[in-house]
Formats: structure tokens, C-alpha cells, sequence
């Protein structure tokens, strides 16, 4: 066998191996795409059956109470900007997850304030109307807790896929990026202060 041959063989069965491999590591990374994708998903989801329970409680609040015309007004408005953030799984940039989670969080500090404002009326605590709505959005926001979880995980493995070598050297050729997850918020470890 010439030397030539020889080298065009090693040459081709290289080429086959790291073709194989690659294509092998594009496949994983594909998957771990779409779990990231599939749990965003899901967080938008929980994120929106919060904000379709919202009209009905601040409805029955104001049936109820003669309500501080401020709060019920900071939840709607806050409710209309934060359904207004649209993020496409397929552009997980950190500065539009940052956006987004940003509107969320004023909608959760103003349903915060809306339900610690609601104690000085018994009327509406006694509403089983009301009740029922405020144990539906506390179950909602344990739902936005876990959603923003699985998220964070699949981000993780994601990223772990995308950085691992030899893994990195085949993201970077087909265009995959490391993503971002959800962060606590910014003076999140400060209990807020409810007055009266």
C-alpha cells in the first residue's frame, strides 16, 4: 500500500469518526434545546393562568369592599404590562428573560400588596368568592416556583452539554449559545413592608 493511499485512509476515518461524533453531540444538544424550550413553556403558561385569575379577583374585590382605588389599579396596570412581555423560546436572550421576569415581579408586588391590604376588610376575608380566588393564585404562584425551577434545570443541563468539551467545539460551529436562567430579583431578600 503507497503511502498516499495510507494517508487518504486515515484522513477519510477521521473525517467518519468526528462526523459520527458530531453528529451525535448535535443531536444532544437539539434535545436539551427543546427541554429549555418546552420548560420556558411552561413557565409562560403558569404565568398566564396567574394573569387570567387576576380580572376575577380584582373584580370580587371590588364588589365587595369600598377597595383602595391604588392598589386595584397598580394590579391592573401591572397585570397589563406584564401580559404585554412575550418571549420566544427560540430567542432566550438574558436581557428579554431579564424583561420579562421584571413585569412579573411588579405584577407580584402588586398582588402582594393587594392581598395585605385586603386584612383590614373582613367583609371581602369572609368572601368565599374571594377565598377561593386567593387559594387559587397561591397555587398558581407555587406553580410559577416549580415552572421557574424545571426551567432553571433544563437551562443547566443545557449549558452543561454546551460548555462540556468536546461538546463546546461542535455548539459553536452550529451556532449554540449558553442560556440564562431565572435569578431572584433584585432586593428580593428583604421582606416587604405592609402597613396599614
Amino acid at each position: 500500500m503507497k503511502k498516499g493511499t495510507l494517508v487518504l485512509i486515515i484522513i477519510i476515518g477521521l473525517v467518519v469518526l468526528l462526523g459520527g461524533c458530531g453528529c451525535g453531540k448535535y443531536n444532544t444538544l437539539v434535545k436539551s434545546d427543546e427541554t429549555v424550550k418546552n420548560a420556558w413553556n411552561n413557565v409562560q403558561s403558569d404565568y398566564q393562568r396567574r394573569a387570567d385569575l387576576i380580572p376575577n379577583l380584582v373584580n370580587t374585590v371590588k364588589g365587595e369592599a369600598n377597595f383602595e382605588k391604588s392598589t386595584l389599579e397598580s394590579v391592573i396596570q401591572a397585570r397589563a404590562s406584564a401580559t404585554q412581555i412575550k418571549v420566544d423560546p427560540n430567542d432566550l436572550t438574558p436581557e428579554k428573560v431579564k424583561e420579562f421576569q421584571a413585569a412579573q415581579g411588579q405584577l407580584s408586588q402588586a398582588l402582594g400588596r393587594l392581598l395585605a391590604v385586603s386584612e383590614a376588610y373582613p367583609n371581602l376575608r369572609a368572601n368565599d368568592a374571594f377565598r377561593k380566588l386567593q387559594d387559587q393564585l397561591e397555587g398558581t404562584e407555587n406553580r410559577i416556583k416549580v415552572a421557574r425551577n424545571d426551567f432553571n434545570k433544563a437551562v443547566q443541563a443545557y449549558n452543561v452539554d454546551v460548555r462540556t468539551f468536546p461538546t463546546n467545539i461542535f455548539a459553536g460551529m452550529m451556532g449554540f449559545k449558553v442560556k440564562e436562567g431565572f435569578a431572584a430579583e433584585a432586593g428580593s431578600d428583604k421582606a416587604p413592608d405592609v402597613q396599614f
